[in-house]
């Protein structure tokens, strides 16, 4: 066994066998070509499609194109290929199978690339038996994109307009028992406005007290007296319930802001992606690539046949 790998060995077998290896490559490339035809290998279309993320918050470290590769790797838009491709192309593969999803996810992995390009779009390639479907493919992964992150938003604004409402519901409520106590004492006392009318009752019952009664009726007098007191007993309190009642208008004010925000965040409909590069049906076939196959075959054919004669010699030398 010492010189069977010897190269003046092979290279004498080689030449003394020529015709052999012609003969063998001849009917290697003739089967390869026949077998890596549509007969045997159904080819399969490709369609690309590029798009780069747009109207993205910031979630992690990542970039926006490593947020969108994330979102279109994601099972939900997996699975929402599955239903829209059941049966269809290259997803034929029945429920009733006990298999169906793994069988889909490494038929769809095997078909479906999406890559990140060095200019940060996100390349999606899509193999299919039928061309149109191929490219329907791309679009619905983009489609199906921008739902997901649509989703995915409105439902994180969704719980900020309903914190916000609650916030809102709760100040109104606050606002309503101000207003009442506020309503209470201004028709048991008759203190309408602390700021308004304190300086005037003040000057009218200073008024009264110096003119006594012959500037005013004992009614009038008696009146101003009375209010005077009330703003005495109550003033302080029916301040402060105004000032309270004008601070739960401010909050209210800033919550409804926030509160409008979000929910026009959460009623809004766009998209998250700009198509840069459109898919289309394609004119040719991308897979199977037959000279591929047949420059394989034949070398491996001929490389098989090397080492049989390489065999048969060595033995019958022994």
């Amino acid at each position: 066994m010492n010189n069977f790998f010897d190269n003046q060995r092979i290279l004498s077998l080689i030449w003394k066998r020529k015709f052999h290896f012609v003969i063998v490559g001849i009917i290697a490339i003739f089967l390869g070509a026949i077998f890596s035809g549509p007969t045997f290998i159904k080819p399969k279309y490709k369609s690309t499609a590029r798009i780069y993320p747009s109207n993205l918050g910031e979630m992690s470290e990542e970039s926006n194109t490593e947020q969108m590769l994330e979102i279109v790797n994601s099972n939900t838009v997996k699975f929402r290929m599955f239903e829209a491709f059941y049966m269809k192309d290259i997803f034929k593969v029945p429920k009733s199978d006990p298999h169906y999803l793994t069988y889909t996810f490494d038929i769809y992995n095997e078909n479906i690339k999406t890559t990140k390009t060095q200019n940060e779009t996100v390349e999606i390639k899509v193999l299919a038996y039928d061309p149109q479907v191929a490219s329907d493919m791309c679009d619905s992964i983009i489609h199906f994109y921008n739902e997901t992150v649509g989703t995915m938003y409105r439902a994180k604004n969704l719980e900020l307009v309903e914190i916000s409402k609650k916030q809102l519901d709760k100040k109104y409520a606050e606002a309503d028992s101000l207003i009442a106590l506020i309503n209470k004492i201004r028709l048991e006392s008759g203190v309408v406005g602390v700021y308004v009318q304190s300086p005037e009752i003040t000057r009218g019952y200073i008024k009264a007290l110096v003119e006594g009664r012959g500037g005013a009726s004992q009614a009038d007098i008696d009146r101003v007296k009375t209010l005077y007191q009330n703003i005495l007993q109550n003033g302080a309190e029916a301040q402060k319930l105004e000032v309270a009642f004008n601070n739960v208008l401010d909050e209210i004010g800033k919550i409804k802001v926030i509160y409008d925000l979000n929910l026009n965040e959460y009623q809004k409909v766009i998209t998250y992606s700009h198509v840069v590069e459109k898919p289309f049906a394609a004119d040719k076939k991308s897979f199977p690539v037959r000279w591929i196959i047949v420059a394989f075959s034949a070398f491996s054919a001929v490389f098989l046949a090397l080492l049989v004669f390489l065999v048969l010699d060595y033995r019958r030398e022994e």
